[in-house]
């Protein structure tokens, strides 16, 4: 019948439609599908024959809802919000005439149902789900700065209750087989091979072809309105907590609870038209395509390693050397086990080996606790990781990652006792933070197997990995780089060589303008709640904390001494300087600009104001938003005009993923866009006039602005959502 259903109906006359959308891993709401659907429920209708239905799936899972490639588009086409409304108008038409069509229709779902696909499930009048453990359903839009656009937000709610429905919608939770019967999302599960089975049963007892809120007397389950002190109290709750969670940053949650309040007072189709019509002003707006395009596609690509050179042979790592057993070492440890590598874990001396080791099993420890990790589970584990103080146990290695101290005279040696031992084709990678990867590798007597891996901390938690291309940096290493995170199934970006590289140069800038700030009289206080206003987790003063002072002024000061009579002092230079003279070093030392008191939460350092007295008057917060957000997408800009960024999205994930960045910006570049580009110049000049150099547009910023030119290239125009 055509390339995404196949249509077949028995001699009982029980229409199965079995969903297989060509060319795609996974089931994805493509416009052929629509137009398939239409056509196959057009017949459901019509053929009197026809008196029950299924709906189920030719691949491993049921279906996955929307393709965003698609959808990631619409805002840069100029797809306006009542254009883009359409598109979900139509789909929620749709699925009303298959859920009114007059016949019995049962979901055989012999796998997940996320979004759109779970939509689809949830517009039959019977659902039974697969009970297997890669089994969820749920609705994730929300992530990508979207609501459910193909009746979710009402059904859901009808289904199973507002109280009930909303975080799912709210967080995009996905829940398993027991929980969604329990729900009431699904009516049974069976076994993945006896869905259709299951869904041939009921279709056998004659049911009623009416969703519950097709029946006259219908209500919402736990209610709905003003009048219902429980419901008004959850919406409440709700709106607090999303401006909580969220800083007023995101527009999908209140618009999903916006939805869900009004649409569920209304008639089904009314309320569905209200869904519409809130999908499409966020699926036109920036916020939307800015996740979508930063968080799913192009971390899509990067997951593929979409930058690895071509016509190299893919590798493994087998065995892992790590040199040092400090925290990144010990955190490198514990994530190449589990990936199921062999690790020799080195340090000065097996004492601190093994405290590194130990490590691993305190994570393995909690792990246990939770019921995530088996013991067996984590014997195994733990018996990859091999403590040592020889540096003749590295021999057989794959890949050797130094993580020693940030001095380059200690890296310099490590490196040369490391590769008296392992073979002539082993990878060497240094987990440097900031020292140029060029300058290292003239330690090394093979510059061209020498590579950066900057893992970021914790590294069991932290989902990017920054791999440094050095000058002398082959392809090869490139290459055998790229694939040892791949076995970490973590998310790498490929940057070029420079001091700071691209994250920790960015996030210098966040730390900087937060000592600014506080040289400025700016009340603490303000600071950090500016910049987690803005969306950053956390303060540039806490984040100083976590890093330590004392790093930072160590980094300053080799930076200092490499650069000599080029050297110049960041804004931040006397704040950080005086910090340390006064011992306030960081988290692990006691306190910084916190105080960090035993059971208690953290507190900003009373002497603070002693050092830098607080001005009697206050800029805006605004002002200090926008001051965090422009400053590290100006460097990411000189980032990439001086080359160390290659690829736009190579900053966007980096700042997000690495460093903090507020995702609703899609990351430092496509701020930039977001803003506008001329107003982003614009605004630049206005800065620098107020606040010095550091705000200076560059060159290359300029001239995009006044060419019309972007960092991602629009696609074609059109009027289509």
């Amino acid at each position: 019948m055509s390339n995404t259903i196949r249509f077949e109906v028995d001699a009982g006359g029980i229409a199965t439609l079995t969903i297989d959308v060509t060319g795609k891993p996974v089931n994805v709401l493509t416009p052929e599908f629509h137009a398939d659907l239409a056509e196959a429920v057009g017949r459901i209708e019509a053929d009197a024959t026809i008196k029950g239905v299924i709906i189920t799936s030719a691949k491993r899972d049921f279906m996955a809802g929307a393709d965003l490639k698609d959808l990631v588009t619409v805002h840069d086409r100029g797809v306006s919000a009542a254009e883009a409304a359409a598109f979900s108008g139509s789909l929620n038409t749709l699925y009303r005439r298959l859920e009114t069509c007059g016949k019995p229709v049962a979901a055989a779902m012999n796998g997940l149902a996320l979004g759109g696909g779970l939509e689809l499930a949830l517009a039959c009048h019977y659902r039974v789900l697969a009970d297997a453990p890669k089994v969820i359903v749920g609705f994730p839009e929300v992530t990508v700065g979207l609501l459910p656009g193909a009746g979710g937000t009402q059904r859901l709610p009808r289904l199973i209750g507002i109280a009930n429905a909303l975080p799912l919608m709210l967080e995009g939770k996905r829940v398993k087989p027991a929980e969604a019967l329990k729900l009431g999302i699904v009516h049974e599960t069976a076994a993945a091979g006896d869905v259709i089975a299951r869904a041939r049963a009921w279709l056998a007892t004659g049911p009623e072809p009416l969703a519950p809120w097709d029946r006259k007397g219908f209500k919402v389950p736990g209610g709905i309105g003003m009048q219902n002190p429980g419901i008004v109290q959850t919406f409440m709750v709700g709106n607090a907590l999303v401006a909580k969670a969220t800083w007023h940053n995101f527009p999908a949650p209140p618009a999903i609870l916006s939805a869900v309040y009004e649409g569920c007072q209304l008639p089904m189709d009314r309320g569905l038209a209200v869904e519409s019509k809130y999908f499409g002003k966020l699926v036109s707006g920036a916020v939307a395509r800015n996740l979508m395009r930063t968080l799913f596609v192009n971390k899509g690509l990067a997951d593929s390693l979409a930058r690895r050179p071509e016509g190299i042979e893919k590798t493994q790592v087998k065995k892992l050397g790590i040199l040092g057993a400090g925290m990144m070492g010990a955190g490198i440890a514990y994530v190449s086990a589990q990936a199921g590598m062999e690790v020799v874990l080195l340090d000065t001396s097996l004492e601190a080996a093994t405290k590194g080791k130990d490590y691993s099993g305190k994570l393995l420890a909690k792990g246990m606790q939770r019921g995530k990790v088996t013991q067996d589970q984590a014997d195994a584990l733990l018996a990859r990781i091999t403590p040592t103080a020889d540096y003749a146990q590295l021999a057989g290695c794959d890949l050797v990652v130094e993580a020693v101290f940030e001095q380059r005279d200690i890296k310099a040696d490590v490196t040369a006792r490391a590769e008296a031992v392992i073979g002539k084709n082993t990878v060497f990678a240094s987990n440097t933070s900031t020292l140029p990867i060029t300058g290292l590798a003239q330690a090394s007597k093979r510059p061209g197997l020498f590579v950066g891996i900057h893992f970021f901390s914790p590294v069991d938690k932290m989902p990017l990995v920054e791999i440094i291309v050095g000058k002398k940096t082959s392809k090869e290493a490139l290459a055998r780089a790229l694939d040892y995170v791949a076995q970490l199934k973590k998310t790498p970006i490929v940057v070029n060589d420079s001091r700071g590289f691209y994250t920790s140069r960015v996030i210098g800038t966040f730390a900087n303008e937060g000592m600014a700030m506080l040289a400025e009289g700016i009340e603490p206080a303000l600071i950090e709640n500016a910049a987690r206003m803005a969306g950053f987790p956390v303060g540039p003063l806490a984040v100083s904390d976590e890093v330590t002072l004392e790093l930072q002024w160590k980094i300053t000061r080799q930076t200092e001494q490499d650069l000599g009579a080029r050297f110049v002092r960041g804004v931040g230079y006397e704040v950080l300087e005086k910090m340390v003279s006064l011992g306030r070093l960081g988290r692990r030392q006691g306190g910084g600009y916190y105080d960090y008191p035993a059971d208690e939460p953290k507190r900003l350092w009373p002497g603070l104001g002693q050092h830098w007295p607080v001005r009697a008057e206050q800029p805006p917060v605004e002002e200090l938003k926008k001051r965090f957000l422009f400053i590290e997408a100006l460097e990411s800009a000189r980032c990439f005009e001086e080359g160390v960024l290659s690829h736009p999205a190579d900053a966007d994930l980096g700042s997000i993923l690495g460093i903090g960045y507020p995702a609703w910006t899609g990351g430092a570049l496509s701020y930039i866009e977001t803003v506008g580009l001329p107003e982003f110049v614009a605004e630049c000049r206005r800065m620098t006039r107020l606040y010095g150099p550091r705000f200076r547009a560059t060159r290359s910023l300029k001239k995009m602005a006044g060419s019309g030119q972007r960092f991602y290239p629009l696609p074609t125009a059109g009027k289509a959502a």
